[in-house]
């Protein structure tokens, strides 16, 4: 592979970092191997400001690469315990990308179970965790690797994330509390641009039509006045996915 090659992957990495494009100082907490890279990668680029942390409790000064470290060192800027991180989400200051597991046309997200019903579902998922805090409070992106009808659903099994339904928020008040960003899938990139705050189809990776998201989506999405490819990484942004970010190429199981 050369720098002028890159992988869906390597693609939807470049496509995520967008997120957190001039975020200030806000913490970058990327969940999941692709939003991870994406929030270092940004941070490496166009963000510097971006706060990190090793994934543990340390804030660093630089991304910690995935995979085995051998001789890496940590460059530890301060100390971020748990109790900490929530000073930091309920002030707002904090950019969270995550992997639900389904959404619907408003942005409402479900991590908590699948079929059947709340007392007995057909699936048990990871339960609403820190989701519906993260909706409410600070800025949320999100990473679905399977751009699917069982993804992106009509109505979700359960809300575990708030979005921004106008029939679940009475009396005419508005999402004014928080932000939802932005949607990498597999197929394209979309945000919350349509009426209401609807899903909206913002770019479309190469290759892909608006007929094959269209078809892969279980409601009707809206299309960007300026829907377009979606860019393509840059030779330093591969260059710094592959040797600084991901040395041991842990992003070739992103899409197996």
């Amino acid at each position: 592979m050369t720098d002028t090659d890159y992988t869906l992957a390597e693609l939807c990495i470049t496509a995520a970092a967008e997120a957190w494009r001039d975020a200030g100082e806000v913490l970058a907490s990327g969940l999941g191997l692709v939003p991870r890279l994406a929030a270092g990668l940004a941070k490496l680029t166009f963000s510097p400001d971006l706060q990190m942390t090793d994934a543990e409790s340390l804030l660093v000064a630089e991304p910690v690469p995935v995979g085995k470290r051998g001789a890496y060192q940590v460059q530890v800027e301060g100390w971020l315990p748990f109790r900490k991180v929530f000073e930091l989400l309920w002030s707002g200051r904090r950019h969270a990308m995550t992997m639900p597991t389904q959404l619907d046309r408003f942005g409402q997200i479900n991590i908590s179970y699948i079929g059947g019903t709340f007392e007995k579902p057909k699936v048990q998922l990871l339960g609403v965790r820190g989701i519906p805090g993260n909706t409410i409070n600070h800025p949320c992106s999100f990473f679905v690797p399977d751009h699917s009808k069982r993804s992106f659903v009509e109505r979700v099994d359960m809300v575990s994330g708030a979005g921004y339904d106008p029939a679940r928020w009475q009396d005419g008040v508005r999402r004014d509390l928080h932000s939802l960003r932005l949607i990498v899938t597999n197929l394209a990139v979309l945000d919350f641009g349509g009426p209401d705050h609807a899903i909206r189809v913002r770019s479309l990776h190469p290759g892909v039509t608006l007929e094959q998201v269209e078809a892969a989506t279980s409601f009707p999405l809206v299309r960007a006045d300026d829907l377009h490819a979606t860019p393509t990484p840059t030779a330093e942004q591969l260059r710094l996915i592959r040797t600084v970010l991901d040395p041991h190429d842990l992003r070739a199981t992103v899409f197996k």
